[in-house]
């Protein structure tokens, strides 16, 4: 792995765009990092983690490579799980992108394909204590969850070195070889969701949510979903979601 390094750039995936199997790009700031459905992301500056590595998949069918982030999100899991291992609550993956512990997010992932590569954005909230708006009550960091700070170097590393370790398993068994694994972290298995394909969809899939299936789909209400955002609970009007207890 090479990490390239910047203070400032406008969004590590553009930066990563240039790069080959085992580039790194990470910053301090980012002016224009983005989440799914480009929703923007924010992070404090020189406080947590946000960094775009790139993953060779050439020759896999693009049915596999759609795993791939959910073998990004668990492997995340399992790290901070192990930097941070007297967590009172298990890390936990959010179909299709994020990390959460005890409910509020922790991570948050987002692949993009480029040519016979995929860059795989990730932002980690590590010594960042305090969130504005809504997020105070929706985000969370590894130093308010571990009462201390950490070595963001040393948290970088350790992520690296387990997601390649976990890309050349998926490479070699695809995302059944962590299944099993995933659907103990699975966040919204058993639980009333609704799953927008975009932020505008009037009729999102609704129902008891099954799980993520061993290839990749989220199974809700008996109705297998490919991609989207998943809301815990059920649309009640325009824009509103009625959570479930």
């Amino acid at each position: 792995m090479t990490v390239h390094r910047k203070e400032v750039t406008g969004s590590t995936n553009v930066d990563a765009r240039s790069g080959a199997h085992g580039d790194v790009y990470a910053a301090e700031f980012q002016t224009a990092g983005r989440g799914r459905l480009d929703h923007r992301w924010e992070s404090a500056r020189a406080c947590n983690l946000t960094f775009s590595a790139v993953f060779d998949v050439a020759g896999l069918q693009p049915a596999d490579v759609a795993t791939f982030p959910l073998v990004v999100g668990l492997s995340i899991a399992e790290t901070v799980e192990r930097v941070c291992p007297a967590l009172a609550d298990k890390p936990a993956v959010k179909w299709p992108n994020d990390v959460l512990v005890g409910g509020r997010k922790l991570a948050g992932i987002l692949c993009e394909r480029n040519g016979d590569c995929v860059i795989a954005g990730v932002g980690v909230n590590v010594n960042q204590r305090e969130f504005s708006g809504e997020l105070s009550s929706r985000a969370t960091s590894l130093a308010m969850l571990c009462g201390r700070e950490f070595d963001r170097d040393d948290v970088l590393r350790k992520i690296l070195e387990d997601l390649y370790a976990a890309h050349e398993r998926w490479r070699e068994g695809g995302f059944a070889a962590f299944h099993a694994a995933f659907s103990k972290r699975d966040y919204l298995k058993g639980r009333v969701i609704a799953v927008r394909q975009t932020d505008a969809d009037a009729s999102p899939v609704t129902g008891l949510c099954s799980g993520v299936q061993a290839d990749g789909t989220l199974l809700v209400g008996g109705t297998p979903v490919y991609a989207g955002e998943a809301h815990v609970g059920l649309p009640c009007g325009e824009g509103d979601i009625i959570t479930s207890p």
